[in-house]
């Protein structure tokens, strides 16, 4: 007969032990960094805020996007490019759509896990693209939901009240698979400081965005 006894100093998990729904892995200054699990899937990250009559703020969920192929551009509604490539049947990175107000689930962009050997870099970035730049005001949140293992946080936090832009996270390849790297870096002369900060290299213009 097995001895089942576990005594005080025993602390193993039973076999149909589970994390709680509620447990995340927060990225910060201390500890801004982690692989994320390889597996084939999409891999979602969302961001989400608060907005009101009285503090309105629109914010933008994009990136900077850089391929194995040297190929470079930039995801975000600003221009309308939502995804890379521009056609094809499977995007590597995707945005779903352009959230004009926090605190109804955000906006998501979905990195195409099955395709990491294609990708170098994407840096992810909010921006803040109508209202006062209160990201204080804001509580922003970038949050990672790979496909296997916990979300990933990532706080707007330290806010630079003159910046439009904030570079929040950076995935990177680490061998086959993703690494991710908290960089909360807050740009006053927007894309143009982040790209030159990067060395990202792409030129930039005036852009819109068409509503449907």
């Amino acid at each position: 007969m097995p001895d089942d006894h576990r005594g005080p100093d025993d602390h193993r998990e039973p076999d149909d032990y589970r994390e709680p729904d509620d447990y995340r892995v927060v990225l910060t200054k201390e500890a801004p960094r982690m692989s994320i699990p390889r597996g084939g899937g999409q891999m979602r990250i969302n961001l989400d805020w608060r907005s009101s009559e009285t503090v309105p703020v629109d914010l933008d969920l994009c990136c900077l996007w850089e391929l194995t192929d040297g190929s470079r551009g930039c995801v975000q509604a600003l221009g309308d490019k939502f995804r890379v490539p521009k056609d094809g049947a499977d995007p590597v990175i995707m945005l779903d759509r352009d959230e004009r107000r926090g605190g109804s689930g955000g906006e998501n962009m979905i990195v195409d896990m099955a395709q990491v050997h294609l990708i170098r870099r994407i840096l992810v970035f909010a921006h803040i693209f109508d209202g006062v730049p209160n990201w204080a005001a804001a509580g922003a949140v970038t949050t990672v939901f790979p496909v296997s293992g916990p979300p990933i946080e990532v706080m707007l936090d330290d806010a630079n009240p003159r910046a439009r832009v904030c570079a929040v996270f950076m995935l990177h390849r680490v061998g086959e698979e993703l690494g991710i790297r908290r960089e909360m870096r807050y740009f006053s002369r927007g894309h143009r400081g982040m790209d030159a900060a990067y060395q990202w290299g792409l030129t930039y213009r005036a852009g819109r965005k068409t509503y449907h």
